[in-house]
C-alpha cells in the first residue's frame, strides 16, 4: 500500500521512524515533508497527505506534529480524508475497521518511537469492516458531510 507521511518540524524526529517501519512492513511511504526541525506549519502537511489521498496518490497516510491534534483537525477539513488522534493500538486498528480513518494523526511530542511503530503497524494492517451496522455508520458519517458542502 501506498502511505503519504508528514511531519512539521515537532514531529520530524519521528518521521523517519514511521517511514522506516512502513517499509519493514512492505509498504510504499510517499515523504511530503519537513525535512527538518525548522519550524513550519502543521495545516500545510497535512493538506499535502490529505490531497494525496483524495487524488489517490496515495490510499492512507500519517501525519506528525507535535501533539498531533492541530494536523487532525487540519486533515478532516478535507473532504474524503478520514483523520484521527491516535496514541494506542486498538483506536488506531478500530479507526480503520469501524470508521474507515485513512489518515492517523500522531503526536510527536507525546510518543516515542516504540509506540509509534506499533500504532502505525496497526493502522496499516487494518482492513475497513464490511458488516452491516459499520456501513451504516459510515454511510451517516458521509451523509453529514454532504450535507456540509450544500450548505444545509
Amino acid at each position: 500500500m501506498k502511505i503519504a507521511v508528514s511531519a512539521d518540524h515537532a514531529g520530524f524526529p519521528l518521521k523517519q521512524t514511521v517511514i522506516d517501519t512502513l517499509t519493514m512492513l512492505g509498504h510504499t511511504p510517499l515523504d511530503l515533508g519537513t525535512d527538518s526541525t525548522e519550524s513550519v506549519d502543521y495545516p500545510d502537511f497535512a493538506e499535502k497527505a490529505g490531497r494525496a489521498i483524495v487524488s489517490g496518490e496515495a490510499e492512507r497516510a500519517v501525519v506528525i506534529c507535535g501533539s498531533g491534534v492541530g494536523a487532525c483537525i487540519a486533515g478532516n477539513k478535507i473532504v474524503g480524508v478520514y483523520a484521527c488522534l491516535c496514541h494506542d493500538t486498538y483506536s488506531a486498528a478500530q479507526g480503520v475497521e469501524h470508521d474507515q480513518m485513512n489518515m492517523l494523526c500522531l503526536g510527536g511530542r507525546i510518543i516515542g518511537p516504540e509506540l509509534a511503530k506499533g500504532i502505525v503497524e496497526a493502522f496499516v494492517g487494518a482492513v475497513p469492516s464490511d458488516e452491516p451496522r459499520h456501513q451504516r455508520r459510515v454511510g451517516k458519517i458521509r451523509a453529514i458531510e454532504q450535507k456540509e458542502l450544500k450548505g444545509s
